[in-house]
């Protein structure tokens, strides 16, 4: 991998591993992303080590929503209430937690308004957004890793493609909601130009 390479993770919370939305192979998942993490930043932890992040940036999104959310089925949504801010179900995987950084974290479905499920959408602590902080970094080439596959994976994926980046995506690192889904998106993106890894 080039330099100008950066990996994106997204919603590894409890939510989508152990909790409410538990979603398959997501434990699995967890222990690849962390194996692609470790061998990019040589088992360092972040840490908000500003060097590390330098050499190889790890870019987390993250479920963050308010609990009067609009995609709760209690307000009219499809899902189950998940990653409410401040709750154990939003947290970052705790194995993942310590490469994750203020800075290199974003946001979406803050606003009880708006279901979001592109990283895309996100928004860290400064008010940046994903694409304008992987420009920042000089990044061209992206792997992507997380959950779940048919939903927030498949739109980040597909918004970082529009957007100009190389998308990889790392198959035996994703987690999904439903096994032939997972098959059809992972078919459907390929198709779109996003490789599989």
């Amino acid at each position: 991998m080039e330099k100008n390479s950066a990996i994106v993770v997204v919603d590894m919370l409890y939510d989508f591993i152990d909790g409410s939305l538990a979603c398959q192979n997501a434990e699995n998942a967890v222990e690849e992303a962390l194996r692609l993490i470790c061998s990019k930043t040589d088992g360092q932890e972040g840490n908000g080590d500003t060097e590390i992040l330098d050499t190889f940036p790890v870019l987390f999104i993250r479920d963050h929503h308010p609990a009067d959310h609009c995609s709760f089925t209690e307000n009219g949504g499809i899902w189950p209430v998940h990653c409410v801010a401040g709750q154990r179900g939003g947290e970052i995987h705790e194995k993942l937690r310590p490469y994750a950084s203020e800075e290199l974290t974003f946001d979406k479905g803050c606003d009880r308004n708006c279901e979001q499920y592109s990283g895309f959408e996100g928004r860290n602590s400064a008010g940046q957004s994903l694409s304008e902080v992987l420009e920042l970094l000089d990044v061209a080439e992206v792997i992507v890793c997380g959950i779940a596959t048919e939903y927030c994976v498949r739109n980040t994926c597909e918004d970082l493609l529009k957007a100009g980046f190389k998308v990889l995506l790392k198959v035996d690192a994703l987690a999904y909601v439903d096994a032939e889904g997972h098959r059809q998106a992972l078919a459907q993106m390929q198709d779109e130009g996003i490789e599989l890894i």
